[in-house]
This record gives structure tokens, sequence and C-alpha cells, in this order.
């Protein structure tokens, strides 16, 4: 496997802790290179068109903020956000990333028809009643009866945009990308050296509407199902100890749902976040377990040791109510992604400008509170 972890084609910008130490004299130079630029590991949430709030996270992090980053974990939108990044960045740095993921969702926002679309008087943007029968037909037939030549717009611009064979050769970061077996429902992580415009769609395949992508004999479905996104490979594979979650469903519904539509949504959203929910349990009680104080440091294992340094953060998305409806998942409507990625934006400029400086020091989220 290629060394991941490699010097990028175009060198990041200079920290300003090491352009501040030029005026202190060589040892404070010395200092300032002695500490490089804190590794921040991303877990990216699938979500349909809503992970265009992704893209402006994303955007905002790939501002001159100092951070780096070392593994990319996602599944669906979150994989194509992940695998997008990399090969932006493998071939121009931050701003070749930032311009790969704004041509990547700028596509995207072409593919639904704008007769499918209405906008109402509160600015509001919704499927029409077109789109939403369109849409109740998946329920109705099979892949094979509604899309019988597997057609998937989708397929033609990664393979335009990405390099794939580049990027296996490679790649800026690690790449973890979530696909789930539809035979046995176990999940499978693809990494950076396997890499395919059918794994991306794999990854991101809705049985009710594409045709199981087929990889090696087996054939895949959502990674949603078994891993919203994985993070267990950031914590096993990777060095860095931190954890920047990116979640587009909300952890905690205000309501109950009492209408069949709620309902239905709510059971699809808990389909998609159980196995994470359940992965963060995991990390929560695991970290509670672990033996607290000197004595027990010095004896304890390499695990007990990583499970105390792991720090975990979260971009807040409790607020934005462009998320709070599943049915928008499916509407890949340019209009509606801008206002999406302007929304991430400013959530993850918001949580650069409060807790960039954390990262390498302590979590910022509390993750018993949240999943213990």
């Amino acid at each position: 496997m290629n060394d991941t972890t490699a010097p990028m084609r175009r060198a990041p910008p200079v920290p300003a802790a090491v352009a501040t130490a030029t005026t202190q004299g060589a040892a404070g130079w010395w200092q300032a290179v002695r500490h490089p630029p804190p590794r921040l590991n991303l877990a990216l949430q699938g979500g349909g068109a809503h992970g265009a709030f992704t893209w402006g996270v994303l955007d905002a992090l790939l501002q001159d903020t100092g951070l780096e980053f070392e593994g990319l974990s996602g599944s669906s939108a979150g994989a194509m956000n992940a695998v997008v990044l990399a090969d932006g960045w493998r071939k121009g740095g931050r701003e070749g990333a930032q311009r790969a993921l704004a041509t990547f969702w700028t596509a995207v926002g072409k593919q639904l028809p704008a007769g499918l679309v209405t906008q109402g008087s509160n600015d509001a943007i919704d499927l029409s009643a077109a789109g939403k029968m369109l849409a109740s037909w998946a329920g109705w037939f099979s892949p094979a009866q509604l899309n019988p030549f597997d057609l998937n717009p989708l397929r033609d611009l990664l393979e335009r945009q990405v390099d794939f064979k580049a990027l296996r050769q490679s790649s800026p970061f690690k790449l973890f990308v979530g696909a789930t077996q539809a035979r046995s429902g176990r999940l499978r992580v693809f990494r950076e050296h396997e890499l395919s415009v059918e794994v991306l769609l794999a990854s991101a395949c809705l049985p009710r509407i594409h045709h199981a992508v087929e990889i090696e004999g087996e054939a895949y479905w959502d990674g949603g199902f078994s891993a919203n996104p994985a993070v267990f490979p950031l914590f096993y594979d990777c060095d860095a100890r931190d954890v920047l979650l990116v979640l587009l469903a909300p952890l905690k519904r205000e309501d109950t749902p009492r209408t069949l539509e709620d309902i239905e949504a709510r059971i699809a959203e808990l389909a998609f976040s159980t196995h994470f929910m359940r992965e963060m349990r995991m990390f929560a009680q695991a970290t509670a377990f672990s033996r607290p104080g000197l004595l027990a440091r010095l004896s304890s294992g390499r695990l007990d040791q990583r499970l105390r340094q792991m720090r975990f953060h979260l971009v807040d998305t409790s607020e934005v109510g462009s998320l709070q409806r599943s049915e928008t998942k499916m509407l890949a409507y340019g209009p509606f992604l801008d206002r999406l990625h302007v929304q991430g934006r400013d959530c993850g400029a918001a949580w650069v400008a409060a807790h960039a400086s954390d990262v390498g020091r302590r979590s910022t989220l509390d993750v018993a509170a949240c999943f213990g």
C-alpha cells in the first residue's frame, strides 16, 4: 500500500507559529517546527442531497486553518465527498480540493429537472407534486422495472471528474469507503488502493432505486445500512487521535412522529443511523471502562492507551432547518444544494473559530452524554 501520509504535491501554507518564530531567532524557529500542524480525521455521514451541507463544512476546513487531514471515512454522499476532496487535493492541494467539490456538487445540482421542484412564497424549496409522485413509485416497483437499463448519471459524473487510477496509486489521505453486502448485511470498508467508480456507486446504492453493484462477484448496497459512517477504521488505522464527526441526521428529534409519512421517514432515518450510534456508544463505554490513574496508565495495554487518547469533535447542525426534513435528501436541485453549502460553510467556520485550537489537545464533544 502506498504511504498515504506522504507529502502532498502542493506544499501546505506555512503555519503562523513558524512565520512568527522567524522573528524570534533560531531557538524560536526550532520550537515551532518541533510541533507539526495538528492532524484531524473526518467521519462524513451520508444523506443524499444533504451531502451538499458537508461540502460547505469541508470548504470551511479547507481554508487556511492550519489543520491537516489524515483519514477520511464515509458512506454514500459522505464517501463521495471524501473521494472528490482527495482527488482534488492530489491535483491541486487545498484549492484543488475546493474546486473539485464545487465542480462535483454543481453537476449534481443539474440532475433534477426544474419541473419536479417547487419554491414557496417563504422561499422554501421542495419536490413538486409530480416529483413526489415519482419518488413514491420507488415503493411500488423494483429497480429492474423502474430502471431496466441501470442508468445512473452519477457514474458518468464520477468517471469524468475523478482519476481513480491515479488516486489508487497516490492518495494524499487514508480513505475508508463503506458498502453493505446485500446477501450477508456485512460492512465492507474499501481502502484507497481499492477505489473505483463501482466502489463509490456501491456505497451510494439505494436498493429501491438502483440495481445492486457487483464487485468481485459480491452484490453491494448503500454503506449507510451497516455504517454511516464507519468510525473504527479511524481509530485502528490512523495515527491522528482527533475525529471530527460531520453528521447530517439530527442526534435527537424534538417530537415523536405521528403521521404515517413522518413515521416512515423516521424509520428510514433510524435504519441509516443505528450502526453508527451503536459504534459511538461502544467508544463511550470503552472509554468509561478504561482505567484512570497513573498506575493504571503504566500497566495498561495499547488499546486502553489509545482509547484514552481519542478526542472527538462534532459540527453542530441542530439549528439547520434544511436538514430536518428527510424527503429533501432527494432534492438534487442546484439552488437547494447551494443553500446547504452556505449553511455548511457557516457551521464549519463556526466550528473552526471555536475549536480548531483544541485539536491535538482535548475533546470538544461529550461522547458519553451524546451516545452513552
